[in-house]
């Protein structure tokens, strides 16, 4: 019964759980033609079908390729992780038909990843309209915000009613799918304001488009880097937020997928560099890309390991009479470290926040100092009664030395904590201040300094606790 039970529960999650891309797979390798093999596959999502083309190998996909019309192929590669890989496979006439579906972004994108002799073969056989919005995108540099934004945006003029506002956007919505807001221009392109689709479905005939568009709307200008108006943009929970050029023009907007992909390359670069890399590294960068990102700040991390070392070399005296508290650095340094990475994770969250104030920074400060406060308080006792209890239960030390090593810890712990919540505090705050990413504090950086001042305060207090007072 408990066999057939088993089986029952295997084969209802596979229901639950089908394998689509073996499937697709399947249906592909079969005997069928060419017709029924694409109404088979198109029964799936698109999505499932771009994940599928993973399995096949690249003789198997240019087959497959001639299954599709350019249309099709391009809504399936539109999913793709390797799209530009794939598109690179086409040949040149299926490559145009391809390209000629994406919007001009996604264009330039796949165009940057392709050689310079298939680039220029490309943008020469795109309409003129397609050429000039890539060459636009093209003439930023990625650091820009203006690099990631899309064409596809709806206008209407000022001082036109709200018949012909309407009109107009049914005309434009042939070649553009973003008609959530439309943008309001004066007769220089530049931007007045935005009006939200609803408000213009349930506007009075008679009503002049100005009257409904909002004019406190949020905007970026195009050579702003990424990194500066990243954190300013993110508070807005708009559908698109407009580009604008020096004049004022609009030229571009970035949709909310736009600005979650960049939040999502930015947490990842953040946290690259919180693991004291310089930036982002993917599973098939080359080695010694690999090693030339990682070896500066490991080397500097050894120049810190050495100071630490140094320090814990001038309490030699200390350790030489009373090797027992070697036993619990460890300890202190490891919960230093944790303590000033927790403080260096929340400020470095805060300091995203663009227009954070001088007063919320200081309470910043005070407030993970306190923190570090009351949580030395609590585990410093901890560690006093532990560490004292644990000596003279198990290491047989008289009650004097084992609760003098243990106050000693428990003391260390204390001001260790604090210090190094300061610390992790701190130091992204003087990042900010000399116009360094806060990110840069990284966890390693973080770690070894909260250990040299750990040793310190460890080993000091045994010195004077211990050795010169008992």
């Amino acid at each position: 019964m408990n066999g057939k039970d088993n089986v029952q529960n295997q084969i209802m999650e596979m229901k639950q759980h089908p394998d689509y891309k073996a499937e697709i797979v399947e249906i592909f390798r079969s005997n069928l033609t060419p017709k029924i093999k694409q109404e088979r596959i198109l029964a799936y999502h698109e999505r499932d079908i771009a994940s599928a083309l993973e399995l096949l190998n690249q003789e198997e996909r240019s087959r497959l390729y001639h299954v599709f019309h350019g249309k099709t192929l391009a809504d399936i590669l539109e999913y793709a992780e390797n799209k530009a890989q794939y598109i690179g496979e086409l040949s040149v006439q299926k490559r145009i038909a391809v390209l000629s579906q994406f919007e001009a972004a996604e264009i330039a994108e796949c165009l940057r990843q392709m050689n310079k002799a298939d680039r220029t073969t490309i943008i020469e056989l795109l309409g003129d309209e397609l050429k000039g919005q890539i060459m636009l995108l093209d003439s930023f540099g990625e650091e820009e915000i203006a690099s990631k934004m899309t064409t596809n945006y709806v206008t209407v003029p000022s001082g036109i009613g709200v018949r012909e506002a309407m009109g107009s956007l049914i005309e434009q919505a042939a070649d553009n799918d973003n008609i959530s807001t439309i943008y309001v221009l004066d007769e220089n392109k530049a931007l007045l304001g935005a009006v939200d689709l609803k408000d213009l479905i349930i506007a009075r005939e008679g009503t002049w488009i100005d009257a409904i568009a909002v004019t406190s709307y949020p905007y970026v200008y195009a050579n702003e880097l990424i990194d500066d108006c990243l954190g300013r943009i993110r508070e807005y929970s708009e559908d698109s937020i407009p580009v604008l050029d020096s004049e004022n023009k609009l030229i571009g907007v970035l949709t909310s997928q736009n600005i979650m992909e960049l939040i999502g390359d930015e947490m990842g670069e953040d946290y690259a560099k919180l693991a004291g890399l310089s930036a982002e590294e993917d599973l098939n960068e080359p080695l010694r890309k690999s090693i030339r990102k990682r070896l500066p700040w490991l080397i500097a991390l050894l120049g810190l390991g050495m100071a630490v070392s140094g320090v814990v070399g001038i309490f030699e005296a200390v350790v030489a009479q009373l090797p027992l508290i070697m036993a619990f650095q460890s300890l202190i340094l490891d919960m230093a470290g944790n303590a000033g990475t927790q403080s260096l994770a929340v400020t470095i969250r805060v300091l995203m926040d663009e227009n954070i104030s001088g007063r919320q920074k200081v309470f910043l400060v005070t407030k993970e100092t306190r923190v570090g406060l009351i949580n030395g308080v609590i585990l410093g006792t901890l560690s006093f009664l532990s560490v004292g209890f644990y000596l003279t239960a198990l290491k047989n030390q008289e009650a004097a030395t084992a609760f003098a090593v243990s106050a000693c810890t428990g003391i260390a712990l204390l001001l260790a904590m604090v210090l190094s919540s300061l610390s992790g505090t701190l130091i992204p705050l003087m990042f900010k201040k000399l116009k360094v990413d806060p990110a840069a504090a990284s966890g390693p950086l973080i770690t070894t300094i909260n250990d040299l001042v750990a040793v310190i305060t460890y080993y000091g207090l045994a010195w004077i606790l211990i050795i010169n007072t008992l």
